[in-house]
C-alpha cells in the first residue's frame, strides 16, 4: 500500500513539474493532471526539453526507479529558474573566427594603401583626408580585434545563463563600453569627414585657410574625447551595460529593467549615430551635385585633372556613408525602440522578437569594420578608372553628357599626385 502511494506521488510530482515546464516556455494554458494524462504530459515536457537539458534528464528510464532520477532532473531545472542555457553551437563560433579573420585581413590591407598613399601625397587636401581616412581604418581594426575576442571567449565558455543576464560584470562593462565606443566613432569620423569634402568642394579657398593637419588631428582627438565620455556614463551610473541575448555580448540595457537613465543613455547613443549619418548624407549629396554639375558644365579640351582627387574621395565617402548606414542604422533604431517599448511596459509577447532584432542589429553592425576597408581598397582611382572603361565599352557613352566623364579624370595611379604639385 505504500509502494503505491509512493508511485502515485512520483507521478504527481512529474506531472507538475511538466506543468511548470509548459507554463515557462509556452503560453498559459489549462493542463489536465489527470491519472489519463499523467504519462502523456511528462513525455511532452521531456520531449520539449530533450535537446537543451539532455545531461539532466539523460539518466531518465520507463521503469519505477527512473521516476526518481527524473524528479532529480525537475528538481535541477527548478533551481535553474526554468530557464534553458542555450549553448553556443561549434558553427557559431567558427563564423566568429571566419568573420574576424576577414576583418583583420581587409583593415591591414586597407592600412597599407592608405600609409602607403599618405606619405606620397603631397597636396594638403588630400593628405588631410587621408589622415582621416587612416584613422577610421585603425579605428575600425581595433574595434574589430578587442570586442571580437571578447566575443569568441564568452562563446567558447558556453555564454551567460539567462538568469545572470541582468547582472553586469567587470567583463560585460568593457565589452558594452567598447561597442559604444567604436560604434561611435566610425560615424562620428564618417560625418567629419563629409563634412571636410563638402568644404574644400564648395569653399576651396575657405578650406585652404581652415583645414590644417593640426586641426585635424585636434578634430580626431576631440571626436575619440566625446565617444570614450558616451562609453563611460554607466561608470556614473548614467545608464548600464547588460548581457544580451543569447549571452554572448553586451550592450545597453533595453529590454528588461529599463529605467529612466537606461532611456537616455540609449536616445543619446542612437541620436548622436543617427545625426551623424544624416550629415554625413547631406554634405555628401551637396559634394556629389557640385562635382557633377562642374563637370556638365566643363568645355570640352579645359584641364581635366584638377579635380580628380575630389571625385575618388567623394565616392569613398559616399561607399563609407552607404556601408554605415546599412549596417548601422537597424540597430540604433532597433535600440531605442526596444526601450521604449520595455521602460512603457508595452512589449509584452514582442519581446522574444525584440531579442531577435537586437541579434540581427549588432551582427550587422559588426560587418562595418569588415566592409570599411574595401572601400578604400576597391574604390580607388585605378580601380574607378577600370571599372568606367568597362562601362563605357559595354553601355557605349560616347555620344551622351556623361562622355565629359574621361578616363583622365581618374589617374591611373597615387604616385602621380606628386608631379601635379
Amino acid at each position: 500500500m505504500m509502494e503505491g502511494k509512493t508511485v502515485i506521488w512520483k507521478n504527481t510530482f512529474l506531472c507538475q513539474s511538466s506543468a511548470v515546464v509548459l507554463k515557462s516556455h509556452f503560453r498559459p494554458a489549462s493542463l489536465n493532471c489527470g491519472h489519463h494524462d499523467r504519462q502523456s504530459s511528462v513525455m511532452l515536457a521531456l520531449s520539449h526539453y530533450n535537446s537543451s537539458a539532455s545531461p539532466l534528464l539523460s539518466h531518465f528510464s520507463n521503469d519505477s526507479g527512473g521516476k526518481v532520477e527524473a524528479r532529480v532532473a525537475f528538481e535541477g531545472l527548478s533551481q535553474q529558474g526554468n530557464f534553458t542555457l542555450v549553448q553556443p553551437t561549434t558553427s557559431g563560433v567558427i563564423v566568429v573566427i571566419l568573420s574576424m579573420t576577414l576583418g583583420i585581413i581587409s583593415n591591414i590591407v586597407a592600412i597599407f594603401i592608405l600609409a602607403n598613399a599618405y606619405c606620397l601625397q603631397r597636396r594638403r587636401s588630400k593628405a588631410t583626408f587621408l589622415l582621416f581616412a587612416t584613422s577610421l581604418v585603425v579605428t575600425d581594426f581595433i574595434g574589430h580585434v578587442i570586442p571580437g575576442a571578447l566575443v569568441l571567449r564568452l562563446y567558447l565558455h558556453g555564454g551567460v545563463r539567462p538568469e545572470d543576464f541582468n547582472s553586469s560584470d567587470g567583463m560585460c562593462q568593457f565589452l558594452g563600453g567598447s561597442m559604444v565606443f567604436f560604434g561611435l566613432c566610425p560615424l562620428f569620423m564618417g560625418c567629419a569627414m563629409a563634412a571636410e569634402r563638402c568644404l574644400g568642394v564648395t569653399r576651396p579657398l575657405l578650406h585652404s585657410s581652415l583645414v590644417t593637419k593640426t586641426r585635424t588631428k585636434v578634430c580626431l582627438s576631440v571626436i575619440w574625447l566625446v565617444a570614450l565620455c558616451v562609453a563611460m556614463l554607466p561608470c556614473f551610473h548614467l545608464g548600464s551595460y547588460s548581457y544580451q541575448d543569447p549571452g554572448t555580448w553586451c550592450f545597453i540595457k533595453v529590454l528588461s529593467d529599463t529605467e529612466e537613465v537606461d532611456v537616455a543613455f540609449v536616445v543619446l547613443f542612437s541620436g548622436l549615430g543617427l545625426t551623424s549619418l544624416a550629415v554625413a548624407l547631406v554634405c555628401n549629396t551637396i559634394s556629389g551635385m557640385t562635382l557633377v554639375l562642374a563637370r556638365l558644365r566643363r568645355q570640352p579640351g579645359s584641364h581635366r585633372s584638377a579635380k580628380s582627387h575630389d571625385i575618388e574621395m567623394v565616392v569613398q565617402l559616399v561607399g563609407i556613408m552607404v556601408t554605415s548606414c546599412i549596417c548601422w542604422s537597424p540597430l540604433l533604431i532597433f535600440g531605442l525602440m526596444s526601450v521604449i517599448r520595455s521602460y512603457m511596459g508595452s512589449i509584452g509577447d514582442d519581446l522574444s522578437n525584440y531579442k531577435t532584432l537586437m541579434v540581427m542589429g549588432v551582427r550587422l553592425a559588426t560587418w562595418n569594420q569588415i566592409l570599411d576597408p574595401w572601400v578604400y581598397i576597391l574604390l580607388r582611382r585605378t580601380v574607378l578608372r577600370k571599372i568606367y572603361l568597362i562601362a563605357k565599352c559595354q553601355v557605349g557613352l560616347r555620344g551622351s553628357m556623361l562622355g565629359r566623364w574621361e578616363p583622365t579624370s581618374f589617374p591611373s595611379s597615387d604616385k602621380k599626385e606628386v608631379n601635379h604639385v
